[in-house]
């Protein structure tokens, strides 16, 4: 689960989220949605999950075929890290620069070229047979997901405070559709000559590119993403940085207003008010950090630094157990792992997006709403505990036990992925943490400041915990099948947990986007 998903904590967007206690005024009548153009933002960031987790079912193998382990499987971890790091490298790099270009020529143009190049990328992709040909090509899907922000800010500017809850709640819906078709068509159609012979086995395209069909199906489903996109999406933003923007009490009718103007990266941070929950008593002198939108600044506070550092474990330890899933679930038994075939491991990670995605819906944001957001990312953030500890007792079963993947070890599976969907839940809550953490009228510099703590996490996260367990199998550390890597996880994760403590208790206490 990326934070990605998380519309209350999208970079750039300054939404206005209500944290002033309830009102007894009347709410505003709601303004109607643009539907169409509403429908186009969504379908854009919707090929961006799929593009981006369809190679998970099918990555490890491929990188094992490419010969860059020269036959060692114990090796396969040091090399797999660096297809994800790169992911979220270039990612991280091209961020801001997409952000400033759609500043610069609008947003229309940058949020086409996604589709697009993501499509590129997933060909390329698909078609390559060395190591540093993989490596290059998701490298360009990182760069073509780092337009994100930028959609975030079309949403944002297509809506007003009266209807801006409704399109952003469905952004998690669409992630976890994408979360779920993405590893789905990865493991249905990855080395589709062994896992439907007598369709596939005659065709030498596919049996010299084994994963070229499935990121070819989402190759041409982000191009046609492109063409309808390039049809039908309109400029929400005028060009001329010095038009004046639409008050939030303007009238609207739904459509787009030619003094809609919200720049994604701005030299000077708007001076919108943003009530923090740590507003200061009138007789307090609000502090520099709280009036100065600069990263530095902002780091200055410490309410906001200390959500930065528990964003900073989510992001870190969240994206090391992700790694680990295809590794581990992937790895040969004698080796050390519970020697899946892709198509399983599409099945599994297919159903953790779809239970995970219903889950969020109909437990997690009543239990969000109810018991607030610190509380929530504290419980569902130590489920991490258990998720790295099951992978110990999953190898041990199915290595020293039973000699085999049985029916216990399948329950357990089961009971790990289960668990898993708590990551909807911390990413949701942790979203809500850095809303209520940011300082009046910065909003958009502290959602762009845990953009780029998140992205450095994530792009150590894949490389370290990959490369621990290939050491952990190699050294045979911690155990006769190398459980060094999970001790470590469950050790930072602990640390992470500590972390979580001293989050600001009153961030449980305030109005946010989850509301009714």
């Amino acid at each position: 689960m990326s934070e990605a998903q998380l519309p209350t904590a999208s970079n750039g967007a300054d939404s206005e989220v209500s944290r002033k206690p309830h009102s007894s005024k009347p709410p505003p009548a709601r303004t109607p949605l643009p539907v169409f153009q509403a429908f186009l933002t969504l379908i854009i960031q919707f090929s961006e999950p799929i593009t981006a987790t369809v190679i998970y079912p099918f990555i490890i193998k491929a990188v094992r075929s490419t010969g860059i382990t020269e036959g060692d499987e114990k090796k396969t971890g040091y090399y797999a890290g660096v297809i994800e790091s790169v992911f979220f490298l270039t990612e991280c790099l091209s961020f801001f620069q997409w952000g400033r270009a759609s500043d610069k020529y609008g947003r229309r143009p940058v949020l086409l070229f996604g589709p697009l190049g993501l499509a590129i990328a997933m060909f390329g992709f698909g078609l390559s047979r060395s190591f540093w040909a993989l490596m290059v090509f998701r490298g360009f899907q990182g760069v073509f997901n780092g337009n994100i922000g930028v959609a975030r800010t079309v949403m944002t500017e297509l809506t007003d405070p009266t209807n801006r809850v409704d399109l952003f709640t469905l952004t998690p819906i669409v992630w976890s559709l994408g979360l779920t078709l993405g590893p789905a068509i990865g493991g249905l159609l990855a080395y589709p000559a062994d896992t439907w012979p007598n369709a596939f086995r005659g065709w030498p395209l596919f049996v010299q590119h084994p994963w070229f069909l499935p990121c070819a199906v989402t190759g041409i489903f982000s191009f046609g993403i492109f063409v309808v996109s390039f049809l039908g999406l309109k400029e929400t933003s005028k060009r001329d940085r010095k038009s004046q923007r639409r008050s939030p009490s303007q009238e609207s009718d739904g459509t787009l207003n030619e003094n809609e103007n919200t720049p994604l990266i701005q030299d000077d941070v708007e001076r919108e008010t943003y009530h923090s929950i740590a507003t200061p008593t009138s007789s307090e002198t609000p502090p520099e950090s709280r009036r100065n939108g600069s990263f530095i600044s902002l780091l200055s506070d410490p309410i906001l630094r200390r959500t930065l550092l528990s964003h900073a474990f989510l992001a870190f330890t969240d994206m090391s157990y992700q790694v680990l899933i295809p590794l581990v679930y992937s790895t040969s038994i004698s080796v050390g792992g519970l020697g899946l075939s892709p198509y399983q491991l599409g099945v599994i990670m297919a159903t953790m997006g779809f239970g995970g995605g219903a889950l969020n819906i109909l437990v997690f944001k009543p239990i969000l709403k109810r018991i607030g957001p610190r509380k929530t990312y504290m419980i569902s953030y130590s489920a991490l505990i258990l998720d790295f500890g099951l992978f110990w007792v999953l190898r041990e079963l199915a290595g020293g036990w039973f000699g085999r993947v049985n029916w216990v070890v399948w329950v357990l599976i089961g009971v790990q992925m289960v668990v898993s969907t708590f990551g909807y839940a911390m990413w949701n809550a942790m979203g809500l943490c850095i809303i209520g953490s940011a300082p009046p009228g910065a909003l958009g510099a502290t959602n762009g400041l845990a953009q780029t703590v998140s992205s450095g996490m994530r792009c150590l996260g894949p490389v370290f915990a990959s490369s621990l367990y290939s050491i952990s199998l190699e050294t045979k550390l911690v155990g006769e099948r190398g459980h060094l890597v999970e001790l470590v996880m469950i050790m930072i994760t602990l640390v992470g947990v500590c972390a979580s403590t001293m989050l600001d208790k009153k961030l449980d206490g305030f109005e946010t986007a989850v509301d009714e």
